[in-house]
C-alpha cells in the first residue's frame, strides 16, 4: 500500500513537471520563431510560429487542468477531478482547428502572390533548434504518458509531435526555396501542414469526447476484467459490467454471481479476493462489486 502511494506521488510529480516543461519550451520556441518570421517573411515559418503559439496556449491549459485533475476527490466531486484532463484535450482541439483555418487562408493568399525569402540561413537555424527542443520534450512526455496514462499530457504530446513533423517540413521547404528559388514551395508546404494539423485535432477531439461521454474501456480491457473475475473458483458468472475512464482514474463495476448457499461473510470475502486480483492488473482503480446469489 505504501509503495502504491509512493508511485502515485511520483507519477503526480512527473505529470506536473511535464506540464511545466511544455510551457517553458513553448515560450522559447515562440520567441525565436517570431524573430525568424520577422526577418524572413516565410509563410512556412508563420505556420510553425502559429502552431507554437497554440502549443503555448494548450500547454497553459494543460498545466492548470493537470493540477486540478490531480486533486483528490472531495464532497462535491466524489468521483475525483479526472475529467479536467479531457476538457483540456477538448480545448486543445478547438485551438488547433481555429489555427489551421487561419493558416490555410494565409497560405492560399501567399500561393497566389509568392514572395521572395530573405535571411534563409537564420530561418533554417531557428527551425533546427526547434526540432531538437521539440524532440527532447516529446520524448519526455511519452515517458510520462507511458507511466501515468495521462490523457492531457498525451494530447499535448500529440500536439508537439505534429509540431516536430511540421518543423521538419518547414526546414525542407526553406532549403528548397533558398537553393532553387521556388517561392511557391513555401505556401504549398504550409497548406500540407495545416491539413496534417487538422487530422491531429480530430484524434485529440475524439479521445476527449470519449472520456467526457463515459465511453467504455477498450474491448480487450473489458475481456481482461471478465477473465480475471471468472478465474476465481467460487465465481459462477458476472453481469452488468460497466467501465469508464476519467483522466487517470479507472472505474469498474459489475454484479458477481455466486452460489446462493454461501453466507454473507463468505460472499464478501470472495468479492474482496476478486477486487484484489483486479487491482493487481488495474492499480488504483475504483471497483464496485454487487454480490448476487444464484
Amino acid at each position: 500500500m505504501q509503495e502504491q502511494v509512493s508511485n502515485q506521488k511520483t507519477d503526480s510529480n512527473l505529470m506536473k513537471l511535464a506540464t511545466i516543461a511544455s510551457v517553458l519550451v513553448a515560450i522559447f520556441l515562440n520567441i525565436i520563431k517570431l524573430i525568424a518570421y520577422t526577418l524572413t517573411g516565410s509563410v512556412a515559418i508563420l505556420a510553425s510560429l502559429l502552431d507554437s503559439f497554440l502549443d503555448l496556449l494548450a500547454s497553459i491549459v494543460n498545466l492548470i487542468a493537470v493540477r486540478h485533475a490531480l486533486e483528490p476527490a472531495d464532497a462535491e466531486h466524489r468521483f475525483g477531478h479526472g475529467k479536467a484532463e479531457a476538457l483540456a484535450g477538448f480545448s486543445q482541439a478547438g485551438f488547433i482547428i481555429a489555427s489551421s483555418g487561419f493558416l490555410l487562408f494565409e497560405a492560399i493568399l501567399r500561393l497566389k502572390n509568392p514572395q521572395a525569402l530573405e535571411h534563409a540561413e537564420i530561418a533554417i537555424t531557428v527551425i533546427f533548434i526547434s526540432i531538437v527542443m521539440t524532440f527532447l520534450l516529446v520524448s519526455f512526455q511519452r515517458y510520462v504518458v507511458k507511466r501515468t496514462g495521462s490523457i492531457a499530457i498525451q494530447a499535448d504530446s500529440i500536439h508537439y509531435l505534429s509540431d516536430f513533423l511540421l518543423n521538419i517540413a518547414v526546414i525542407i521547404a526553406l532549403i528548397i526555396v533558398s537553393k532553387f528559388n521556388l517561392n511557391w514551395i513555401d505556401p504549398v508546404f504550409a497548406i500540407c501542414i495545416a491539413i496534417y494539423i487538422l487530422i491531429t485535432a480530430r484524434k485529440i477531439l475524439l479521445h476527449s469526447i470519449d472520456q467526457l461521454m463515459d465511453h467504455e474501456l477498450a474491448e480487450e480491457e473489458r475481456d481482461k476484467i471478465k477473465n480475471i473475475v471468472l478465474n476465481h473458483e467460487q465465481v459462477i458468472d458476472l453481469h452488468e459490467l460497466r467501465t469508464r475512464l476519467s483522466g487517470r482514474d479507472i472505474f469498474i463495476q459489475f454484479h458477481l454471481d455466486m452460489d446462493a448457499s454461501i453466507n454473507l461473510m463468505q460472499a464478501h470475502k470472495i468479492a474482496d479476493e476478486v477486487r484484489d486480483r483486479l487491482l493487481r492488473e488495474f492499480p488504483g482503480a475504483d471497483i464496485l462489486i454487487h454480490q448476487d446469489p444464484v
